[in-house]
Parts: structure tokens; C-alpha cells; sequence
């Protein structure tokens, strides 16, 4: 394989070490949340969730475009040999971040008032107000994770995510059985004891955030100023003969993070919007506010804390190709950026089919399983069921956010976004208002708006890169073998539990099995060729695999 091949694949690898790191520090929120859950109950879910959705759109707007526009802009010196550039980059970019980080906490903790009753859920404040130093951390955290991503390591952001992950499994545990004692204590004084326990609660689960996040910076700090002797001496050897001012270096930082910071707030603005409507329409049509606030931490504590687990794949897979294809844009090779965007692709459609049918076939089981049934349990696995395609659109459409983003049409995600989140709204509110379909309406509105984030962007693609997309081998192969995966998986599923009544090991099994079949089904449908197989992570192992199985 020449080396114009390996750099065409090699994102695959760094993507997916992003994407394990991903999967477990994901797995490990969702087992922390089962005894998270059982204390602070699905109400305090709903408070645990509505501070999220307010500190995500200040994170967005102070800090989470940090770590793509420093990774992009650092590639973009370091393949140049500007190694002095690139330190100014990240000098720049820690000063921004702390500028932006340190306002964007004060406001979230002085207007945590504000912000809570905005959206109906007065009692979050608590955790809210927790959550708000949180931010100032990410920023500068950001900015690290970004300065390695640029050198083309994923390793020490991977390392990081899962240091933050424990730590915050272990502390808000704990913090949330020790302030829901607390919050109840108080309850009991001014007669609500249950829900300031399940405030005082969510708000112990939101202190596991800022501890996690801590404890991943400390990491990378070290491994900074470790790595910062190496990068001084490589800067000895730069001979490039302009250094850029901080003013330019400011200037390309905020163009490159104000496209990004638009298009992933409407993301996050959809799920605000999602919220206060749903409550208030919710209201109107006469349900009671405990009942409004179950059913929104169901969603949001259940079946969006699954759906977001192969969602993952495609945010570090985006992450990865960005550095990337903007070498190979910059280059001009529009045969590497159409390479790169086709193994992309296929790549996270071979994983999103099966996650989509497999979640849908099996919600009910996987509940069980992670310990998130409860007495809740029906109505979730209905949501996963029917909302299950939701990560299949999610995928494709962050997927080709980070594409559009790594050939430099840094506006085409905000303007898709924008067109789809006006339709969204409008579908929610058809489905709430005309057909009263209540929280559903939510789930499927939610999924039409990645649909149409993944239609408007495919057109932008095919007009900035002329990249026309394939279809027998990129949907239709992987959807037949994924429906087969999906019976199969059922059948084995209710088999096995027919015979053991154990769900832990009949569903186990299943997905196994369904991985099997899948793997199988997709090679012997020519799904993936042999040099296709190849590229991906382990391809090799993969091939030697299949030929033994006769599968290739």
C-alpha cells in the first residue's frame, strides 16, 4: 500500500481509538447511571438533564469548537513545518479558552435562576450551579485534546476520556447518595421531601462532571509539559521565515470556531426547544408536571443515553478525519479527499445498520440488562423501538458535519442545520399539537432533523468535493444484512430465554451471535471487498479470519 493509501486509511485507526475510548467511557456512564438512577429516581433525571441542556449551549458557546479548530489549524501548520506557529496556535487558544471558560461559568452560576425557570424546572438549579465552574475545565481541556488531535494522536485524548469517565462514575455515586440524604432532609422541612432529595441528588451527579474533568486535565496537563521540551527543540528546527502575530492567530481561531460553535449550538438549541415545548404543550393538554417530568427523564436518561453510545463511533470518526482531509484539501488531491470520505462513510454505515436494527429488535432486553428497565421499562422500549433510527441519521449527519468541516466549507453545516431545525419545529409541533403523540413526539421529530441534517449536507458534499455517493454497498448490503441480523437475533433471543429465563445471558448471546451473522451476512452479500476489509482497524486479522471461514 503506498503511503498516500495508508494516510487515506490511517484516520480509521486514530478514529477508532477515539472510538473505543468513546464506547467505554460511554458504557461506563451508562453503569453508572443505573445506581445514579435507583437514587435520584426518573425525576431527578428530568433536573439532572435540564441542567445539561442549559450548560451544554454555554459549553458550545465558550468552549466546544476548541478542540476541532485547534486540531485543525495546529495540522495545518505542523504538515507546513511551522512548528513555532503551531505552539502560538495553542498559546492563543489557552488564553481564549480561559477568557471565554471563566465568563461563560460566571453567567451559568449568577443566572441559574433565570435559566431554570425558563425551561419549567425551577428545582435544577442545584445542579446547575454545580455544573458551572465545569466549564472553565472543559475550555482549557479543549485546548489540549486539540493540540495532540493536530499531531495526528488520538491516544492521549482516548487516555483522557476515560480518566474523566471513572472519575466522574466514582464521585457522583457518591455525591449523589450524600446530597440526596441532604436534599430530603430539607424536603421534609418545607414539605417536598422527595423531589429536593432528587434535586440535591441530580445535583451530586453533576459534581461527578467537574470532578472527571479535573482529574482529565491534571492528565493531559503533565503529559503537555512533558511533550513541551520535545516541542521546543523540533521549534529550534523551524526555519520558516514569518511568525504569525497573536492578532492573526486570534483572528483564524474565531474563524474557524464561530461555524463550528453555530452549527453544534442549533444541535443543541433543537434539544432546549425540544424541551420547553414539550413541557408546556404537555402541560396545556392537561398532564400533570410529575408525570411530564418522568417521561422527559425517560427520554433523556434512557433512550438517549443509549442512542448515543454508536453515535459515539461517529463524533470520534468525525474528530479523526477533519486533520485529514484538510491536508489533502489544501494539497488539492481531490482523489485522496474523495478516498477519505468514501472509507469514512462506509465505515460508519457498516457499524450504524446493525446498531439500529439490533437496538430496535432488543430494546426491551438491553433495559434489562443495564439495569435501566424499572418501572418504566415499557415506555422506553417503545422509544428505542420505533426511535431506534434515529442513530442511523445522527451518525451519517455528524459524520459529514466533520467532513464538510475538513474540505474547509466550514458554513454548509450551519446553514443545513438552520433549514433542518426549522423543519424539526415545525414537525414537532404537527405531532404534538395535531396528533398528540406526547413524548413520542419528541422521538421522532428528533430523528427527522438528523434525516434532514444528513440529506442537506450529502448535496454539499457532492457539490464542494464532487463526491458522488454509492449505494448498493454503502445502505443497501448493510441494511439486508443487519434485517437478517435483526431476525436472527430475535429468534436466538427469545430461544435462549424461553429455556434459562435469565435475560443477562440470553441477550449476551444474542448480540454475539448477531455480530457473527452480521459479519457474515455483509462479506457473503460482497458487502466489503477484500482490500476494503483491509483498511479498516485490524483489517488484516479481519481477512485472515474470513478466508479460513471461507467467508472471502
Amino acid at each position: 500500500m503506498s503511503s498516500g493509501k495508508k494516510s487515506d486509511s490511517n484516520f480509521l485507526v486514530q478514529g477508532s481509538i477515539l472510538a473505543i475510548a468513546s464506547i467505554v467511557s460511554r458504557i461506563i456512564g451508562l453503569l453508572y447511571r443505573i445506581p445514579m438512577t435507583n437514587i435520584i429516581g426518573d425525576t431527578g433525571n428530568s433536573y439532572y438533564s435540564a441542567a445539561f441542556e442549559i450548560y451544554n449551549i454555554l459549553l458550545i458557546i465558550s468552549a466546544y469548537s476548541l478542540p476541532l479548530a485547534v486540531s485543525k489549524l495546529v495540522s495545518a501548520r505542523v504538515s507546513k513545518g511551522q512548528r513555532k506557529n503551531a505552539y502560538r496556535i495553542v498559546k492563543g487558544a489557552l488564553l481564549l479558552a480561559t477568557g471565554t471558560g471563566l465568563t461563560a461559568s460566571l453567567i451559568l452560576f449568577f443566572g441559574a435562576s433565570f435559566f431554570t425557570n425558563m425551561l419549567n424546572t425551577p428545582l435544577s438549579i442545584f445542579a446547575l450551579k454545580v455544573l458551572a465552574p465545569t466549564i472553565l475545565v472543559v475550555a482549557v481541556l479543549g485546548v489540549l485534546r486539540g493540540f495532540f488531535q493536530g499531531l495526528g494522536t488520538m491516544m492521549p485524548s482516548a487516555i483522557s476520556q476515560i480518566i474523566e469517565q471513572i472519575v466522574n462514575a466514582i464521585v457522583s455515586i457518591a455525591a449523589a447518595y450524600i446530597l440526596y440524604g441532604y436534599g430530603a432532609r430539607i424536603g421534609a422541612v418545607l414539605g417536598n421531601k422527595e423531589k429536593y432529595g432528587s434535586a440535591y441528588g441530580a445535583a451530586g451527579g453533576t459534581l461527578g462532571t467537574n470532578m472527571g474533568a479535573v482529574f482529565a486535565l491534571l492528565f493531559l496537563g503533565m503529559l503537555f509539559l512533558a511533550y513541551k521540551r520535545i516541542f521546543k527543540r523540533q521549534m529550534r528546527r523551524d526555519t520558516s521565515s514569518k511568525t504569525e502575530s497573536y492578532q492573526n492567530v486570534f483572528r483564524v481561531l474565531i474563524m474557524t470556531i464561530v461555524p463550528v460553535l453555530l452549527s453544534t449550538t442549533i444541535y443543541n438549541i433543537s434539544a432546549i426547544l425540544d424541551q420547553g415545548i414539550y413541557k408546556n404543550v404537555a402541560e396545556l393538554q392537561g398532564y400533570k408536571p410529575d408525570d411530564i417530568d418522568v417521561w422527559w427523564g425517560i427520554f433523556s436518561g434512557k433512550y438517549k443515553t443509549i442512542i448515543n453510545i454508536p453515535i459515539s463511533i461517529a463524533s470520534a470518526m468525525a474528530a479523526s478525519c477533519v486533520p485529514n482531509l484538510t491536508g489533502a484539501y489544501a494539497r488539492k488531491d481531490r482523489e485522496s479527499v474523495r478516498s477519505q470520505i468514501n472509507i469514512a462513510i462506509r465505515f460508519i454505515m457498516v457499524i450504524a445498520f446493525p446498531c439500529t436494527i439490533g437496538i430496535a429488535v432488543l430494546s426491551g432486553p438491553i433495559l434489562k440488562l443495564l439495569h435501566l428497565y424499572g418501572s418504566t421499562g415499557t415506555t422506553a422500549a417503545t422509544m428505542l423501538t420505533t426511535g431506534a433510527i434515529a442513530i442511523l441519521f445522527y451518525s451519517l449527519s455528524t459524520l459529514s458535519n466533520g467532513l464538510l468541516q475538513g474540505i474547509n466549507r466550514m458554513r454548509e453545516p450551519v446553514k443545513n442545520a438552520a433549514i433542518a431545525l426549522g423543519l424539526h419545529l415545525i414537525a414537532l409541533l404537527v405531532m404534538m399539537f395535531g396528533l398528540h403523540l406526547g413524548i413520542y413526539a419528541v422521538v421522532y421529530s428528533n430523528a427527522l432533523f438528523a434525516f434532514f441534517m444528513c440529506l442537506f449536507n450529502a448535496m454539499s458534499l457532492r457539490k464542494y468535493s464532487g463526491y458522488r455517493q454509492e449505494v448498493v454497498k454503502t445502505f443497501l448490503i448493510p441494511v439486508a444484512a443487519s434485517a437478517i441480523m435483526g431476525v436472527v437475533v430475535f429468534g436466538v433471543y427469545k430461544g435462549i430465554f424461553a429455556v434459562i429465563k435469565v435475560n443477562a445471558i440470553a441477550a449476551i448471546l444474542a448480540i454475539v451471535m448477531g455480530a457473527v451473522v452480521y459479519g457474515a451476512m455483509l462479506l457473503l452479500l460482497k458487502g466489503l471487498s477484500e482490500e476494503e476489509l483491509k483498511k479498516f482497524p485490524k483489517g488484516y486479522l479481519f481477512v485472515r479470519i474470513a478466508k479460513k471461514l471461507h467467508l472471502l
